[in-house]
């Protein structure tokens, strides 16, 4: 039997039995009101009628208006014969009462009158007792019937709340307690209702469920879905960006980052052809142009911020069958050395000025006009200056550096003389060339054309390889500057002829901080590195060339203005 067929008959069945308790409710509560209604609306009246024409008659003699009362409460009483015998009496009434007016003075009249009077008010109050009892017995056959149904009526549903519930409580509990299972992966549960109603369809319909869900649990699909769902969730929790593509370079994949960045959905453009999404978004585009890039500038997180990258190959039995593309962000380390480029500007500039002084009152010391001072004193105040002009050095490559890192080179860019630049440059290491007895060629070629650079930088790189060669090279030994021109480019270099760079530490030598492993170089490391940002951003290009034991040659490149 159907559920719905179950409670159609449920509820009909309480229903026909609430009619019915209404019904008899309403048939005897009316009886006993009709009942009730006639002693009221008959006996109840004709006792009035008797008791007023009673009292009229005791009037007749003295009071003239006293027989027309008890002739209209006679006629009432005509109109009112409701009991067997009443009629009679009434009759008997009308004739003594009519002799009695034909013949006011004969007393036997009233006698007659009032026994008449007398035998209506016994005829109407043995009605009123007999319908009294009739109501009564009405009264307790309904009290009788309507308790017995009520009883009835309680015990069913009594019944009714206990038992019908369950029928649909208790399936309900098992197929909430087989799909609490199979939430827990318990694909073995199954549900066994004997039923044939709605339960018994839905029993079957969830062991079928639960055996396709077994079935799909312990198929190889099931383990790469939980495996791709894994990777998913690794790649979305991830804070680089991430961006998947096939060996068609379809896009198989985004995750919430790269999403972010690119300002796009992965399901709107998952599947599509990447370079097809790069034409109308620029990140992308950027992404997949070819080559080096070192830093990429993107607007997220409401600033500029940085990120590198970095594509990497998939590859399957030496194939490549995709690509992923990572972006990393850096825009923290970007910020951390922008904060110490700051630092060590703000630094460099306020330690430049107390060491200038300090140079400046050692050579103060020196001069013979201030006092004379003995040999001992005179070697420290040399110190003094010595370390004084080492600390002024440190602390203009350290501005300079400043002015790299920041982006902030100010060239003035001009055609300049090569002669010139080379001159300028030698003349600031006179000194140095003179205390080791150091000798200098020069070869510079004849009618060179000018070049398009910054003197004052131009001849500070030029002065950071002489003073680097004056350094390395021996007591007495020989310093080449040679400057040519090559193929629309001028060539400055600066040739030693000390002990030389191992080969493996030439790739390094222009980085920042870099010092060549056992050298005496005292410093910051910065002087090549800057000579580098130096000529490259006045758009030439800067190299060295070593052999250990047989000195090395340093030169830069300018283009012709």
């Amino acid at each position: 039997m159907k559920l719905k067929t179950k409670l159609s008959l449920g509820i009909s069945f309480l229903f026909v039995v609430i009619l019915t308790f209404g019904i008899l409710s309403v048939f005897y509560i009316n009886r006993l009101s009709s009942q009730s209604g006639q002693v009221l609306k008959n006996n109840h009246e004709s006792l009035v009628y008797s008791n007023n024409m009673l009292k009229a008659l005791e009037e007749i003699p003295a009071n003239s208006d006293a027989k027309n009362l008890f002739e209209i409460n006679l006629q009432k009483q005509e109109a009112n014969i409701t009991e067997p015998g009443e009629k009679e009496a009434t009759s008997a009434l009308r004739k003594n009462f009519n002799e009695l007016i034909s013949t006011p003075f004969d007393s036997g009249n009233y006698v007659e009158i009032r026994q008449s009077i007398q035998a209506i008010n016994d005829l109407n109050q043995q009605a009123i007792l007999r319908k009294n009892d009739a109501a009564r017995k009405t009264a307790e056959d309904a009290n009788l019937w309507l308790t017995v149904i009520f009883s009835v009526l309680i015990i069913i549903t009594f019944t009714f709340v206990i038992n019908f519930p369950s029928v649909i409580s208790n399936p309900i509990r098992i197929l909430n307690n087989g799909i609490s299972e199979i939430a827990n992966k318990n694909y073995h549960k199954r549900i066994h209702l004997d039923k044939g109603d709605e339960f018994g369809e839905l029993a079957q319909a969830f062991n079928s469920m639960a055996e396709k869900l077994d079935e799909y649990e312990n198929s190889n699909m099931a383990k790469l879905q939980f495996e791709k769902s894994r990777i998913e969730t690794i790649i979305n929790q991830m804070k680089d960006g991430i961006i998947g593509l096939d060996g068609k370079k379809n896009i198989l994949f985004l995750n919430a980052v790269a999403e972010k960045l690119l300002g796009l959905k992965e399901l709107d453009i998952i599947g599509q052809y990447a370079a097809d999404v790069a034409l109308r978004n620029d990140l992308m585009r950027k992404l997949l142009q070819p080559g080096v890039q070192k830093e990429i500038k993107i607007f997220a997180d409401d600033k500029e911020s940085y990120f590198n990258k970095d594509v990497l190959d998939v590859t399957s039995k030496e194939q490549v069958i995709g690509q992923v593309i990572v972006l990393r962000n850096i825009t923290p380390f970007h910020e951390l050395n922008e904060a110490k480029t700051n630092f060590i500007a703000t630094v460099s500039h306020e330690l430049k000025t107390p060491i200038s002084s300090i140079k400046m009152s050692a050579t103060l010391l020196e001069d013979m006009r201030v006092g004379t001072l003995n040999e001992e004193q005179a070697g420290l105040v040399k110190s003094i200056y010595d370390d004084s002009d080492r600390l002024l050095k440190i602390t203009g490559e350290l501005l300079n550096m400043s002015q790299v890192e920041t982006g902030k080179i100010e060239l003035k860019l001009q055609p300049s003389d090569p002669v010139s630049i080379v001159e300028m440059a030698l003349e600031s290491v006179q000194f140095g060339l003179q205390q080791k007895q150091i000798s200098l060629q020069k070869h510079i070629a004849e009618k060179l054309p000018k070049v398009y650079a910054d003197m004052e930088k131009t001849s500070w790189v030029l002065i950071n390889f002489l003073t680097n060669a004056i350094q390395y090279s021996p007591v007495k030994g020989a310093i080449e500057v040679n400057v040519r021109c090559i193929n629309r480019v001028v060539q400055f270099s600066v040739k030693d002829n000390g002990k030389g760079i191992e080969e493996k530490y030439l790739p390094k030598i222009f980085d920042r901080y870099f010092k060549v492993p056992g050298s005496s170089k005292t410093g910051t490391g910065l002087g090549l590195a800057i000579s580098r940002e130096f000529i490259e951003a006045q758009g030439g290009s800067i190299h060295a060339e070593s052999e250990l034991g047989l000195g090395s040659n340093f030169y830069f490149e300018l283009n012709v203005s």
